[in-house]
């Protein structure tokens, strides 16, 4: 079966580092999904407005290979290690969230905050996606409760491994250079960076506190360090 992208995600997040590695983790990261030429109908959104999330359908567009194996490039992986676990533990690729999948599609639940009429047709406006900008969309559905909820679920090895988000500080030229970028919504800016940055964008394997991280986010690269679970952001240039 041949797929076509029906729209793209865009989000102040221009590269995989960074990134939310689930949905709805950072709830006040803003988005937006801008339909294709084909799509831009404002029919096919029709009753939208009685929902307040979607299922999103989406292609890791930046992990078309998926995880290579030793051998061979091309050769299917079956098992994955999760940044929950560590970085160092495998688990099978059907048992988990990873984006290295044989088909490359991720599915996300993400809120609505509203739909704009633009010159280009409707965009929905969205916030607490996992996508980084320029993402490929095929397909959205609503998310319904009675059947789409399972409270009391089991969630594998994420009930039992404990995930501790990183406390976050900002060093006094990195609030100045915030400020400086951001303006009157220096603030809100301010949380949601904290917020990504908690969730630890490092690979697992890396714990160097000497290492300044580098996270892409709109205008500007934020800079920051992390030693024994603390995140000091040492400077956003834009």
């Amino acid at each position: 079966m041949h797929i076509e992208p029906i729209a793209y995600f865009r989000s102040p997040l221009k590269e995989k580092f960074g990134i939310p590695r689930q949905s709805g983790v950072v709830p006040d990261l803003k988005g937006r999904i801008e339909f294709t030429p084909a799509y831009r109908d404002r029919e096919a959104l029709r009753g939208m407005e009685g929902y307040d999330y979607l299922w999103v359908i989406w292609g890791f567009s930046e992990n078309v290979q998926g995880e290579p194996a030793p051998a061979d490039k091309t050769a299917f992986r079956a098992t994955v290690r999760p940044p929950r676990l560590g970085g160092n533990r495998r688990v099978g690729v059907f048992a988990s969230r990873s984006p290295f999948r044989p088909n490359s599609l991720g599915l996300s639940s993400i809120k609505i905050s509203g739909i704009a009429e633009t010159a280009e047709g409707p965009v929905i406006e969205v916030s607490g996606g996992d996508l980084m900008d320029g993402t490929p969309i095929y397909d959205i559905k609503p998310y319904v409760p009675y059947c789409d909820s399972h409270p009391g679920a089991r969630a594998g090895f994420t009930d039992s491994e404990e995930w501790k988000p990183l406390e976050v500080s900002f060093s006094e030229k990195a609030l100045e250079c915030l400020v400086k970028a951001f303006r009157n919504n220096a603030e809100r800016e301010r949380e949601i960076i904290s917020a990504l940055i908690a969730q630890d964008p490092r690979p697992h394997y890396q714990d160097d506190p000497e290492k300044t991280y580098g996270m892409s986010y709109g205008p500007c690269q934020v800079r920051f360090r992390v030693t024994e679970g603390r995140a000091e952001i040492t400077g956003i240039e834009s």
